[in-house]
């Protein structure tokens, strides 16, 4: 499929809420048109009616979980006649629980999401900010994917392929003049802790930053030349200490954190 047009726009994923919203009026407040895709179609009509209407935020209704949805997305644009000139994968599912014991349903649903959704659309964007020679891609990772998190595994692990995709594209992508960025938050308050479950678990509940400070910095970040960012500094301090302890430490010490209460 070719993806390429005249407009250029920011695409957001997950935008209906939480950090999506942030990126969203962040982006809109510079001047850029953004699209708004998310399951909830009222709350992505509200916020784009709040940010000036469909010429400034056009609200597209997309459950990225299903396998099919990238393309149908990639479709829809471009019958709008938009090319994506940043791409935000920022929708994430998460689940608190002992693996054997979630369905699998639920399971599948947080690999497709955080996984595969990442993976879909940043392969279909990618040709066209290549043969353009600019693109920006920033992916919202998390701070769980630097250890495994047992009670919060397949979540962990999903997030451990972003960071590595993510690493990954950057060096791939050297001297094309499109860039790729890992975001990597620690606790941020939105509702992703309570659809999660992680506001019931023993982990340290007050936030490290917030929705405004992690995308100022995420930002900021398109602009410099790294691919990894974690924006707050008690958390960049948490990474660099899990280096000098034994991994079993760490992945235990994560277990005593989120195990359900």
């Amino acid at each position: 499929m070719s993806v390429g047009h005249a407009t250029s726009v920011a695409l957001i994923t997950g935008a209906s809420s939480g950090i999506g919203e942030g990126f969203a009026r962040a982006l809109v407040a510079r001047g850029e048109r953004v699209i708004l895709v998310a399951r909830r179609v009222e709350r992505l009509e509200q916020l784009a009616a709040e940010l000036g209407g469909p010429d400034r935020a056009l609200p597209l209704a997309f459950d990225l979980s299903r396998p099919d949805t990238g393309r149908a997305l990639a479709s829809r644009l471009i019958e709008e006649g938009l090319h994506v000139d940043l791409l935000v994968n920022n929708a994430g599912v998460g689940g608190t629980g002992r693996f054997w014991e979630e369905s699998p349903e639920r399971l599948e649903q947080i690999v497709d999401l955080n996984a595969r959704a990442l993976v879909t659309l940043s392969r279909l964007w990618l040709p066209a900010m290549v043969a353009r020679g600019r693109g920006r891609i920033l992916n919202v990772v998390s701070m769980s994917a630097f250890q495994p998190v047992p009670y919060l595994a397949t979540y962990a692990a999903s997030k451990a392929f972003a960071l590595s995709l993510s690493e990954a594209l950057s060096v791939e992508l050297e001297g094309t003049g499109v860039k790729v960025l890992a975001v990597c938050p620690g606790l941020v308050r939105t509702e992703f802790q309570e659809r999660a479950g992680t506001d019931r678990v023993p982990y340290d509940r007050s936030p490290t930053q917030s929705v405004v400070e992690v995308v100022s910095a995420a930002l900021a970040g398109l602009e410099g030349r790294g691919s990894t960012l974690i924006p707050a500094f008690r958390d960049r301090l948490s990474v660099f200490a899990q280096r000098l302890v034994p991994r079993g430490f760490v992945r235990r010490t994560a277990a005593r954190l989120f195990v359900p209460q």
